[in-house]
Protein backbone atom coordinates (compact mmCIF):
# COMPACT_ATOMS: atom_id res chain seq x y z
CA UNK A 1 0.00 0.00 0.00
CA UNK A 2 0.88 3.72 -0.58
CA UNK A 3 0.87 6.00 1.85
CA UNK A 4 0.13 9.70 2.01
CA UNK A 5 2.98 11.94 2.98
CA UNK A 6 3.81 12.30 6.85
CA UNK A 7 0.99 8.91 6.99
CA UNK A 8 4.01 6.43 8.92
CA UNK A 9 4.01 2.72 7.41
CA UNK A 10 4.12 0.94 10.72
CA UNK A 11 0.73 2.54 11.62
CA UNK A 12 -1.49 -0.26 10.59
CA UNK A 13 1.19 -3.02 11.25
CA UNK A 14 2.70 -2.30 14.79
CA UNK A 15 0.61 -1.78 18.32
CA UNK A 16 1.93 1.58 19.90
CA UNK A 17 1.84 2.25 23.52
CA UNK A 18 -0.28 5.51 23.38
CA UNK A 19 -2.23 6.82 20.80
CA UNK A 20 -3.30 10.61 21.80
CA UNK A 21 -6.09 11.71 20.31
CA UNK A 22 -5.87 15.90 19.58
CA UNK A 23 -2.67 17.55 19.30
CA UNK A 24 -3.42 21.08 21.16
CA UNK A 25 -2.19 21.83 24.79
CA UNK A 26 -3.70 18.72 26.57
CA UNK A 27 -2.65 16.07 24.15
CA UNK A 28 1.01 17.31 23.20
CA UNK A 29 1.64 17.90 27.11
CA UNK A 30 0.70 14.36 27.99
CA UNK A 31 2.91 13.17 25.02
CA UNK A 32 5.60 14.58 26.51
CA UNK A 33 5.23 13.57 30.08
CA UNK A 34 5.03 10.11 28.82
CA UNK A 35 7.93 10.35 26.91
CA UNK A 36 9.84 11.72 28.73
CA UNK A 37 9.29 8.95 31.94
CA UNK A 38 9.16 6.69 29.43
CA UNK A 39 12.11 6.27 27.08
CA UNK A 40 11.80 4.36 24.42
CA UNK A 41 8.02 4.53 24.11
CA UNK A 42 6.01 4.32 20.88
CA UNK A 43 3.07 7.59 20.82
CA UNK A 44 1.32 8.86 18.27
CA UNK A 45 -0.62 11.78 18.02
CA UNK A 46 -3.80 11.89 16.05
CA UNK A 47 -4.42 15.95 15.48
CA UNK A 48 -7.40 17.04 13.23
CA UNK A 49 -6.39 20.22 12.02
CA UNK A 50 -3.56 21.39 9.16
CA UNK A 51 -3.21 24.49 11.73
CA UNK A 52 -4.33 24.89 15.54
CA UNK A 53 -6.52 27.78 15.78
CA UNK A 54 -7.09 30.81 18.74
CA UNK A 55 -9.39 29.62 21.43
CA UNK A 56 -11.35 30.81 24.32
CA UNK A 57 -8.80 29.91 26.86
CA UNK A 58 -5.88 32.53 26.54
CA UNK A 59 -5.41 33.51 30.06
CA UNK A 60 -3.28 31.38 32.37
CA UNK A 61 -3.29 31.46 36.38
CA UNK A 62 -0.60 30.32 39.06
CA UNK A 63 -0.65 26.68 39.09
CA UNK A 64 -0.61 26.31 35.13
CA UNK A 65 1.84 28.78 34.95
CA UNK A 66 4.19 26.96 37.00
CA UNK A 67 3.08 23.97 34.92
CA UNK A 68 3.62 25.65 31.49
CA UNK A 69 7.46 27.48 32.97
CA UNK A 70 8.25 24.18 35.90
CA UNK A 71 7.14 21.02 33.85
CA UNK A 72 7.28 21.60 30.46
CA UNK A 73 10.01 24.10 30.86
CA UNK A 74 8.37 27.11 28.74
CA UNK A 75 9.25 30.15 31.07
CA UNK A 76 12.01 31.81 28.17
CA UNK A 77 9.46 30.94 25.40
CA UNK A 78 6.38 32.40 27.40
CA UNK A 79 8.40 35.21 27.82
CA UNK A 80 9.89 36.32 24.29
CA UNK A 81 6.49 35.24 22.31
CA UNK A 82 3.42 36.02 24.98
CA UNK A 83 2.33 38.49 27.60
CA UNK A 84 3.23 38.30 31.37
CA UNK A 85 -0.19 38.81 32.81
CA UNK A 86 -0.71 41.52 35.52
CA UNK A 87 -3.62 39.48 37.82
CA UNK A 88 -7.40 40.09 37.38
CA UNK A 89 -9.24 43.33 37.45
CA UNK A 90 -13.17 43.83 37.41
CA UNK A 91 -15.70 47.10 36.49
CA UNK A 92 -18.61 47.29 37.82
CA UNK A 93 -21.62 50.44 37.08
CA UNK A 94 -24.70 51.05 38.59
CA UNK A 95 -27.10 53.31 36.20
CA UNK A 96 -25.71 56.46 37.38
CA UNK A 97 -21.78 54.76 36.41
CA UNK A 98 -20.62 57.57 33.32
CA UNK A 99 -16.73 55.29 32.59
CA UNK A 100 -14.22 54.31 33.68
CA UNK A 101 -13.53 57.27 35.83
CA UNK A 102 -16.66 56.43 38.36
CA UNK A 103 -16.73 52.50 38.11
CA UNK A 104 -16.08 50.58 40.95
CA UNK A 105 -12.78 48.84 40.33
CA UNK A 106 -11.62 45.30 41.89
CA UNK A 107 -8.13 44.43 41.38
CA UNK A 108 -4.63 43.98 42.07
CA UNK A 109 -2.30 47.38 43.25
CA UNK A 110 0.89 46.41 42.63
CA UNK A 111 2.58 43.85 39.78
CA UNK A 112 1.86 40.00 40.48
CA UNK A 113 4.49 38.62 42.37
CA UNK A 114 3.54 35.02 40.77
CA UNK A 115 3.68 34.80 37.27
CA UNK A 116 1.09 33.79 34.92
CA UNK A 117 0.71 34.82 31.01
CA UNK A 118 -1.82 36.04 28.13
CA UNK A 119 -1.62 33.62 25.59
CA UNK A 120 -2.45 33.40 21.89
CA UNK A 121 -2.88 29.93 22.18
CA UNK A 122 -2.88 28.90 18.67
CA UNK A 123 1.01 29.69 18.43
CA UNK A 124 1.27 28.24 21.93
CA UNK A 125 -0.57 24.96 21.58
CA UNK A 126 1.50 24.20 18.21
CA UNK A 127 4.93 25.02 19.81
CA UNK A 128 3.82 22.35 22.72
CA UNK A 129 2.93 20.29 19.70
CA UNK A 130 6.61 21.36 17.93
CA UNK A 131 7.99 20.08 21.09
CA UNK A 132 6.30 16.75 22.19
CA UNK A 133 7.13 15.84 17.88
CA UNK A 134 10.97 16.76 18.49
CA UNK A 135 10.68 14.50 21.97
CA UNK A 136 9.90 11.38 19.40
CA UNK A 137 5.71 11.73 19.49
CA UNK A 138 4.56 10.65 15.66
CA UNK A 139 2.19 13.11 14.80
CA UNK A 140 -0.23 12.35 12.35
CA UNK A 141 -2.36 15.99 10.63
CA UNK A 142 -5.21 16.76 9.50
CA UNK A 143 -6.55 13.23 10.85
CA UNK A 144 -10.01 11.89 12.12
CA UNK A 145 -10.43 9.43 14.27
CA UNK A 146 -13.69 7.04 14.12
CA UNK A 147 -14.27 3.30 15.76
CA UNK A 148 -13.09 3.14 18.39
CA UNK A 149 -12.74 0.23 20.84
CA UNK A 150 -11.61 -0.33 24.40
CA UNK A 151 -10.46 -3.01 26.03
CA UNK A 152 -9.95 -2.97 29.61
CA UNK A 153 -6.04 -4.19 29.98
CA UNK A 154 -5.87 -5.35 26.32
CA UNK A 155 -5.39 -3.54 23.12
CA UNK A 156 -7.32 -1.21 22.19
CA UNK A 157 -8.01 0.09 18.52
CA UNK A 158 -9.26 2.39 16.28
CA UNK A 159 -9.22 3.41 12.63
CA UNK A 160 -7.16 6.71 11.84
CA UNK A 161 -8.27 8.77 8.17
CA UNK A 162 -5.57 11.19 6.45
CA UNK A 163 -5.51 12.30 2.99
CA UNK A 164 -8.27 9.63 2.20
CA UNK A 165 -6.60 6.51 3.41
CA UNK A 166 -8.02 4.80 6.71
CA UNK A 167 -5.94 2.52 8.22
CA UNK A 168 -6.74 0.53 11.33
CA UNK A 169 -4.38 1.57 14.49
CA UNK A 170 -3.58 -0.87 17.97
CA UNK A 171 -2.75 0.57 21.00
CA UNK A 172 -2.10 -0.33 24.69
CA UNK A 173 -3.55 3.27 25.76
CA UNK A 174 -5.69 6.10 24.51
CA UNK A 175 -5.57 9.36 25.24
CA UNK A 176 -8.86 11.15 24.94
CA UNK A 177 -7.64 15.01 24.26
CA UNK A 178 -10.13 16.25 21.79
CA UNK A 179 -11.73 18.68 23.92
CA UNK A 180 -14.98 19.99 23.61
CA UNK A 181 -16.00 17.15 20.89
CA UNK A 182 -15.03 15.05 24.13
CA UNK A 183 -15.35 11.65 21.86
CA UNK A 184 -14.92 8.84 24.26
CA UNK A 185 -17.18 10.52 26.95
CA UNK A 186 -20.65 11.02 24.30
CA UNK A 187 -19.48 8.07 22.60
CA UNK A 188 -19.72 5.54 25.58
CA UNK A 189 -22.53 7.87 27.53
CA UNK A 190 -20.42 9.21 30.37
CA UNK A 191 -20.79 12.89 29.05
CA UNK A 192 -23.33 14.91 30.96
CA UNK A 193 -24.12 18.71 30.64
CA UNK A 194 -24.45 20.62 33.89
CA UNK A 195 -27.61 21.58 34.22
CA UNK A 196 -27.53 23.70 37.17
CA UNK A 197 -25.16 25.63 35.30
CA UNK A 198 -26.86 26.55 32.54
CA UNK A 199 -24.04 29.29 30.47
CA UNK A 200 -23.38 30.89 27.04
CA UNK A 201 -20.54 32.29 26.01
CA UNK A 202 -19.60 34.59 22.71
CA UNK A 203 -16.40 36.35 21.69
CA UNK A 204 -13.72 37.47 18.74
CA UNK A 205 -10.39 39.20 18.71
CA UNK A 206 -10.76 42.87 18.20
CA UNK A 207 -8.41 45.93 16.78
CA UNK A 208 -8.53 48.92 18.32
CA UNK A 209 -9.21 48.49 21.66
CA UNK A 210 -8.08 51.55 24.19
CA UNK A 211 -5.25 50.70 26.22
CA UNK A 212 -6.45 50.71 29.82
CA UNK A 213 -3.16 52.58 30.84
CA UNK A 214 -3.03 55.09 27.72
CA UNK A 215 -2.10 58.99 28.21
CA UNK A 216 -5.42 59.14 26.60
CA UNK A 217 -7.26 57.61 29.93
CA UNK A 218 -5.13 59.15 31.81
CA UNK A 219 -5.72 62.44 31.28
CA UNK A 220 -9.40 61.87 31.26
CA UNK A 221 -9.53 60.34 34.74
CA UNK A 222 -6.01 61.55 36.15
CA UNK A 223 -7.34 60.40 40.02
CA UNK A 224 -8.37 56.84 38.53
CA UNK A 225 -4.69 56.69 36.75
CA UNK A 226 -3.16 57.61 39.65
CA UNK A 227 -4.48 54.83 41.83
CA UNK A 228 -2.76 51.85 40.78
CA UNK A 229 0.58 51.33 40.78
CA UNK A 230 0.73 48.43 38.83
CA UNK A 231 -0.49 47.92 35.00
CA UNK A 232 -4.30 47.73 33.98
CA UNK A 233 -3.77 46.98 30.32
CA UNK A 234 -1.94 43.17 30.69
CA UNK A 235 -4.33 42.49 33.36
CA UNK A 236 -7.29 40.29 32.35
CA UNK A 237 -9.97 43.06 32.42
CA UNK A 238 -13.49 41.80 33.44
CA UNK A 239 -16.37 43.66 32.87
CA UNK A 240 -19.53 43.04 35.10
CA UNK A 241 -23.03 43.15 35.12
CA UNK A 242 -26.24 41.62 36.47
CA UNK A 243 -26.05 38.14 35.47
CA UNK A 244 -22.63 38.11 32.77
CA UNK A 245 -19.16 39.14 33.11
CA UNK A 246 -16.95 39.95 29.80
CA UNK A 247 -13.25 39.15 29.50
CA UNK A 248 -11.02 41.36 27.99
CA UNK A 249 -7.35 39.69 27.10
CA UNK A 250 -4.52 41.15 25.54
CA UNK A 251 -2.58 39.16 23.23
CA UNK A 252 1.19 39.83 21.95
CA UNK A 253 0.70 41.57 18.02
CA UNK A 254 -2.41 43.71 19.12
CA UNK A 255 -5.37 41.77 19.07
CA UNK A 256 -7.80 42.11 22.13
CA UNK A 257 -9.54 38.62 22.92
CA UNK A 258 -13.06 40.02 24.03
CA UNK A 259 -16.41 38.10 24.77
CA UNK A 260 -19.06 37.25 27.80
CA UNK A 261 -20.41 34.33 29.51
CA UNK A 262 -23.48 34.91 30.41
CA UNK A 263 -26.17 32.64 33.14
CA UNK A 264 -29.41 32.09 30.80
CA UNK A 265 -31.56 32.13 33.58
CA UNK A 266 -30.93 35.65 34.48
CA UNK A 267 -29.85 37.15 31.49
CA UNK A 268 -31.03 37.01 27.49
CA UNK A 269 -28.91 37.27 24.55
CA UNK A 270 -30.86 37.40 21.25
CA UNK A 271 -29.11 35.00 18.56
CA UNK A 272 -31.90 36.19 15.81
CA UNK A 273 -31.50 39.55 13.67
CA UNK A 274 -28.06 41.71 12.83
CA UNK A 275 -25.00 39.71 12.42
CA UNK A 276 -22.97 37.81 15.48
CA UNK A 277 -20.74 40.60 16.13
CA UNK A 278 -23.14 43.40 16.04
CA UNK A 279 -25.16 41.47 18.46
CA UNK A 280 -22.00 41.30 20.57
CA UNK A 281 -20.85 44.40 20.53
CA UNK A 282 -24.42 45.85 21.14
CA UNK A 283 -24.36 43.77 24.06
CA UNK A 284 -21.07 45.14 25.20
CA UNK A 285 -21.96 48.66 24.82
CA UNK A 286 -24.66 48.80 27.44
CA UNK A 287 -21.84 48.66 30.06
CA UNK A 288 -20.41 52.13 30.11
CA UNK A 289 -16.97 51.05 30.87
CA UNK A 290 -17.22 48.71 27.55
CA UNK A 291 -18.61 51.81 25.19
CA UNK A 292 -15.54 53.72 26.23
CA UNK A 293 -13.00 50.93 25.34
CA UNK A 294 -15.16 49.86 22.23
CA UNK A 295 -15.19 53.56 21.19
CA UNK A 296 -12.72 52.74 18.43
CA UNK A 297 -13.11 49.15 18.37
CA UNK A 298 -13.86 46.55 15.66
CA UNK A 299 -14.10 42.25 15.50
CA UNK A 300 -12.97 40.19 13.65
CA UNK A 301 -16.07 38.43 11.61
CA UNK A 302 -14.03 35.61 10.02
CA UNK A 303 -13.10 34.91 14.57
CA UNK A 304 -16.71 35.18 15.63
CA UNK A 305 -18.03 32.41 17.76
CA UNK A 306 -21.16 31.30 20.24
CA UNK A 307 -21.73 28.31 22.20
CA UNK A 308 -24.52 27.65 24.42
CA UNK A 309 -24.63 25.00 27.64
CA UNK A 310 -20.84 25.18 28.18
CA UNK A 311 -20.60 23.48 31.54
CA UNK A 312 -20.36 19.69 31.43
CA UNK A 313 -18.60 16.52 32.61
CA UNK A 314 -17.67 13.49 32.39
CA UNK A 315 -18.89 10.48 35.13
CA UNK A 316 -15.89 8.51 33.77
CA UNK A 317 -12.17 9.77 33.82
CA UNK A 318 -10.03 6.39 33.24
CA UNK A 319 -10.30 2.76 32.66
CA UNK A 320 -7.17 0.60 32.17
CA UNK A 321 -6.50 1.57 28.60
CA UNK A 322 -7.81 5.00 28.05
CA UNK A 323 -7.58 8.48 29.85
CA UNK A 324 -9.19 11.25 29.16
CA UNK A 325 -7.64 14.84 29.95
CA UNK A 326 -8.38 18.57 29.67
CA UNK A 327 -11.98 19.71 28.02
CA UNK A 328 -12.52 15.80 26.89
CA UNK A 329 -13.17 15.60 31.05
CA UNK A 330 -15.15 18.43 32.20
CA UNK A 331 -15.28 21.90 31.37
CA UNK A 332 -16.96 24.67 34.30
CA UNK A 333 -16.79 28.18 33.31
CA UNK A 334 -14.15 30.37 31.88
CA UNK A 335 -14.61 32.68 34.75
CA UNK A 336 -11.30 32.82 36.44
CA UNK A 337 -9.52 30.64 33.77
CA UNK A 338 -9.89 27.34 35.73
CA UNK A 339 -9.19 25.53 32.64
CA UNK A 340 -5.55 25.67 32.52
CA UNK A 341 -4.83 24.81 35.73
CA UNK A 342 -7.60 21.70 35.06
CA UNK A 343 -4.91 20.90 31.77
CA UNK A 344 -2.63 20.85 34.58
CA UNK A 345 -4.20 18.87 36.73
CA UNK A 346 -5.57 16.09 34.36
CA UNK A 347 -2.66 15.97 32.03
CA UNK A 348 -0.19 15.45 34.70
CA UNK A 349 -2.05 12.81 36.36
CA UNK A 350 -2.91 11.16 33.36
CA UNK A 351 0.69 10.42 32.53
CA UNK A 352 1.50 9.24 35.74
CA UNK A 353 -1.35 6.66 35.74
CA UNK A 354 -0.25 5.11 32.41
CA UNK A 355 3.74 5.02 33.43
CA UNK A 356 2.65 3.39 36.81
CA UNK A 357 0.89 0.85 34.54
CA UNK A 358 3.98 0.64 32.29
CA UNK A 359 5.69 0.22 35.56
CA UNK A 360 3.99 -2.98 36.47
CA UNK A 361 1.68 -1.46 39.47
CA UNK A 362 -1.81 -3.05 39.87
CA UNK A 363 -4.92 -1.45 37.98
CA UNK A 364 -8.12 -1.78 39.64
CA UNK A 365 -7.49 -0.03 43.11
CA UNK A 366 -5.03 3.30 41.38
CA UNK A 367 -8.19 3.48 38.74
CA UNK A 368 -10.76 3.11 41.70
CA UNK A 369 -9.00 6.54 43.59
CA UNK A 370 -7.89 7.98 40.16
CA UNK A 371 -12.32 8.37 38.63
CA UNK A 372 -13.17 9.28 42.70
CA UNK A 373 -10.88 11.90 43.13
CA UNK A 374 -11.46 13.74 39.80
CA UNK A 375 -15.39 13.03 40.65
CA UNK A 376 -15.32 14.79 43.77
CA UNK A 377 -12.55 17.05 42.78
CA UNK A 378 -14.77 18.64 39.90
CA UNK A 379 -18.15 18.24 41.86
CA UNK A 380 -16.32 20.44 44.55
CA UNK A 381 -14.68 23.22 42.39
CA UNK A 382 -17.80 23.38 40.71
CA UNK A 383 -19.85 24.21 44.16
CA UNK A 384 -17.46 26.07 45.88
CA UNK A 385 -17.21 28.36 43.13
CA UNK A 386 -19.25 28.56 40.00
CA UNK A 387 -22.68 27.55 41.36
CA UNK A 388 -25.12 30.38 41.37
CA UNK A 389 -21.81 32.83 41.54
CA UNK A 390 -23.62 34.98 38.48
CA UNK A 391 -26.33 35.50 41.12
CA UNK A 392 -23.86 37.92 43.24
CA UNK A 393 -21.37 38.66 40.50
CA UNK A 394 -22.74 41.89 39.67
CA UNK A 395 -22.47 43.32 43.10
CA UNK A 396 -19.14 44.80 44.21
CA UNK A 397 -19.13 44.59 47.38
CA UNK A 398 -20.13 40.57 47.97
CA UNK A 399 -17.83 39.98 44.49
CA UNK A 400 -14.62 41.96 46.06
CA UNK A 401 -15.61 39.68 49.15
CA UNK A 402 -15.74 36.70 47.31
CA UNK A 403 -12.76 37.08 44.98
CA UNK A 404 -10.61 37.90 48.26
CA UNK A 405 -11.42 34.87 49.98
CA UNK A 406 -11.33 32.73 46.78
CA UNK A 407 -7.46 33.95 46.15
CA UNK A 408 -6.83 33.37 49.39
CA UNK A 409 -7.77 29.74 49.62
CA UNK A 410 -6.47 29.54 46.28
CA UNK A 411 -3.01 30.22 47.22
CA UNK A 412 -3.41 28.32 50.66
CA UNK A 413 -4.80 25.36 49.64
CA UNK A 414 -3.77 25.09 45.73
CA UNK A 415 -0.95 26.93 44.70
CA UNK A 416 1.41 26.43 47.58
CA UNK A 417 1.52 22.86 46.94
CA UNK A 418 3.29 22.34 43.59
CA UNK A 419 5.28 25.07 44.26
CA UNK A 420 6.99 23.91 47.30
CA UNK A 421 6.48 20.40 46.73
CA UNK A 422 7.31 20.27 43.00
CA UNK A 423 5.11 18.61 39.94
CA UNK A 424 4.47 15.68 42.09
CA UNK A 425 2.20 17.70 43.49
CA UNK A 426 -0.17 17.88 40.40
CA UNK A 427 -1.08 14.45 40.42
CA UNK A 428 -3.54 15.37 43.42
CA UNK A 429 -6.45 17.45 41.84
CA UNK A 430 -7.79 20.02 44.24
CA UNK A 431 -10.81 19.85 46.46
CA UNK A 432 -10.07 15.89 46.35
CA UNK A 433 -9.95 13.77 49.52
CA UNK A 434 -9.13 13.95 52.20
CA UNK A 435 -8.00 17.61 52.48
CA UNK A 436 -10.12 19.36 50.60
CA UNK A 437 -13.55 18.50 52.15
CA UNK A 438 -12.55 21.55 54.58
CA UNK A 439 -11.57 24.23 52.08
CA UNK A 440 -14.84 22.82 49.90
CA UNK A 441 -17.19 23.34 52.72
CA UNK A 442 -16.02 26.86 53.40
CA UNK A 443 -16.06 28.37 49.92
CA UNK A 444 -19.52 26.88 49.22
CA UNK A 445 -20.89 27.85 52.23
CA UNK A 446 -20.10 31.45 51.90
CA UNK A 447 -20.44 31.28 47.64
CA UNK A 448 -24.29 29.93 49.07
CA UNK A 449 -24.72 33.24 51.34
CA UNK A 450 -24.27 35.74 48.99
CA UNK A 451 -26.01 34.06 46.05
CA UNK A 452 -29.14 34.33 48.60
CA UNK A 453 -28.18 37.99 49.13
CA UNK A 454 -27.96 39.13 45.97
CA UNK A 455 -31.41 37.67 45.22
CA UNK A 456 -32.63 39.29 48.28
CA UNK A 457 -31.64 42.35 46.50
CA UNK A 458 -33.23 41.45 43.26
CA UNK A 459 -36.07 41.54 44.74
CA UNK A 460 -36.20 44.15 46.71
CA UNK A 461 -34.88 46.16 43.84
CA UNK A 462 -31.39 47.36 45.61
CA UNK A 463 -28.89 45.55 43.29
CA UNK A 464 -25.81 47.83 42.11
CA UNK A 465 -25.91 50.17 45.48
CA UNK A 466 -21.73 50.34 45.55
CA UNK A 467 -21.53 49.74 42.23
CA UNK A 468 -19.81 53.31 41.69
CA UNK A 469 -17.28 55.13 42.40
CA UNK A 470 -15.75 52.35 44.82
CA UNK A 471 -12.46 50.60 45.08
CA UNK A 472 -10.76 47.25 47.04
CA UNK A 473 -7.26 47.66 45.62
CA UNK A 474 -5.26 44.14 46.78
CA UNK A 475 -1.41 44.77 47.60
CA UNK A 476 -0.97 41.07 46.64
CA UNK A 477 -1.05 37.66 47.92
CA UNK A 478 2.76 35.15 48.25
CA UNK A 479 3.00 31.92 49.41
CA UNK A 480 4.50 32.78 52.90
CA UNK A 481 1.93 31.05 55.49
CA UNK A 482 1.71 34.36 57.01
CA UNK A 483 -0.36 35.25 54.62
CA UNK A 484 -2.98 32.89 55.82
CA UNK A 485 -3.61 34.77 58.55
CA UNK A 486 -5.07 37.26 56.53
CA UNK A 487 -8.29 35.05 55.91
CA UNK A 488 -9.36 35.97 59.51
CA UNK A 489 -10.58 39.59 58.53
CA UNK A 490 -12.22 38.64 55.50
CA UNK A 491 -14.17 36.36 57.50
CA UNK A 492 -15.04 39.16 60.09
CA UNK A 493 -16.57 41.02 56.90
CA UNK A 494 -18.58 37.77 56.14
CA UNK A 495 -19.96 37.76 59.40
CA UNK A 496 -20.56 41.68 60.06
CA UNK A 497 -22.31 41.48 56.39
CA UNK A 498 -24.88 38.18 58.01
CA UNK A 499 -25.28 40.70 60.54
CA UNK A 500 -26.42 43.52 58.26
CA UNK A 501 -28.35 42.08 55.98
CA UNK A 502 -27.76 38.31 55.56
CA UNK A 503 -30.31 37.07 58.25
CA UNK A 504 -33.03 38.72 56.08
CA UNK A 505 -32.36 36.35 53.23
Amino acid sequence: MSHPPDFPPALDTQPWDVVVIGGALSGAATATLLLRHNPGIRLLIVEKTEKLGRRVGEATVEVSAFFMCRVLGMTQYLNENHLVKQGLRFWFKNDKTEGVGDASELGAKYLSRIPSFQLDRSTFDEEVLRRAKAAGAVVVRPATVSNVQLNAGGEQTLDVKHADVTQAVRTRWIVDASGVAALLARKNGWWTSNTEHPTAACWSRWKGVKDWDSRELAEKHPEWSRAVYGTRNTATNHIIGDGWWSWWIPLKGGDTSVGFVIDQRLVEFKEEGATMGDRLKAFLMKHPVAKEMLADATYCEEDMHWRKNLAYYSTTFAGDGFVLVGDAAAFMDPFYSPGMDWISFTTSSAANLITQQRQGSEMPKRLERYNRDFAVCHRRWFESIYKDKYEYMGEFDLMSLAFRLDLSLYYWGVVEVPFNNGEKALFDPPFSPPSGKLFAALMSAYNRRFAKMARRRRRTGNLGRTNRSQRCLIPGFTLKRSDTLRIFPMLAEWAWLEIKEGWRS
